[in-house]
């Protein structure tokens, strides 16, 4: 066991499988004290077992490690301040809080169901900010008592929602709203000494696997391995990380890049009427950027 993260005590939320697994299993591996939270739902967030998040525990134990379950559900705003102050009771402290928890009720924007719409917002979005929201709370307590902090919070965002990708307006827009949650809460959190960071992870998972095309083959499953992501999560969570904040990292078995977000473009002088606007509108269209396609390169146009 190495002691990269050594008695950093971490919550991961959504550890019970996939990506967040990976991350718990790698953070305890490296001398985390991990929460280990699963609500235990289904993909659509629908139902609940601990049974997950106990499984992920037992093997971080197994291991040697030291770890708890949690199945608190992150969008509810009480059981999110009782998971932070478990993870407090149980260990004297928190230093990283990583927020992965998700669900998918994916729709073409026409056939949206609006419980679809809340759904997704709920768990992505309030999921995010629950937490963080206690977290954020505890951490200024300890600067201001003057405890020393050096506290990491991790969010989750998503190429679907920093490029975009048809039929998840629901999705992208909770995952672009966490990449900006993560820009501003990172300005925000700055003077207590707590950095705040994004992932946008890729990997094939329980709620991925049936959104690719064609067969699903080992050398993919390999190349697409949730496991790919883990290594920058561990590194943000350590004390090494504490110099870099406010940034989007793109993760996943082919690439590891930081996402750069919205930046003025062409620029002209205001204009008074509306009926000039047509050739001046179209000439700044013509000198902008293109937005990033799925790929994180400008977009062609088409369905990706």
């Amino acid at each position: 066991m190495s002691s990269f993260c050594e008695d950093r005590v971490v919550i991961v939320t959504g550890a019970g499988r996939g990506i967040g697994r990976e991350y718990a299993l790698m953070l305890a591996d490296h001398g985390a004290k991990v929460i280990v939270n699963d609500l235990g739902g289904a993909r659509d967030g629908t139902g609940a077992d601990l049974g997950p998040a106990d499984e992920v525990v037992n093997e971080i134990k197994a291991a040697g490690g030291e770890a708890v379950a949690n199945g608190s559900d992150v969008s509810d705003f009480g059981q999110a301040k009782e998971m932070i102050q478990q993870a407090i009771e149980s260990y004297g402290r928190l230093d990283a809080l990583v927020n992965n928890a998700g669900i998918l009720r994916d729709r073409m924007l026409v056939n949206m169901q609006e419980s679809e719409w809340d759904a997704v917002i709920q768990v992505h979005l309030k999921g995010t900010f629950a937490p963080a929201h206690h977290a954020a709370g505890y951490w200024r307590e300890q600067s201001k008592a003057g405890n020393p902090v050096d506290a990491r919070l991790i969010n989750t965002s998503s190429v679907s929602g920093i490029y975009g990708n048809p039929g998840q307006t629901n999705y992208g827009a909770a995952k672009a709203g966490i990449a900006a949650f993560t820009v501003i809460a990172s300005r925000e959190l700055k003077r207590y000494g707590v950095t705040v960071n994004c992932i946008a992870p890729g990997a094939l998972t329980r709620l991925t696997e049936d959104l690719q095309p064609g067969e699903i083959t080992d050398e993919m499953r390999e190349a697409q391995s949730p496991r790919w992501i883990a290594p920058i999560v561990t590194w943000l969570a350590s004390a090494e990380s504490r110099d870099v904040t406010g940034r989007v990292f793109e993760a996943s078995g082919s690439v590891l890049a930081i996402a750069e977000g919205w930046h003025r473009g062409p620029t002209v002088a205001p204009v008074s009427d509306p009926t000039t606007l047509g050739p001046i509108v179209r000439d700044m269209v013509k000198q902008a950027r293109m937005n990033a396609g799925m790929n994180g390169k400008d977009f062609d146009g088409g369905l990706e």
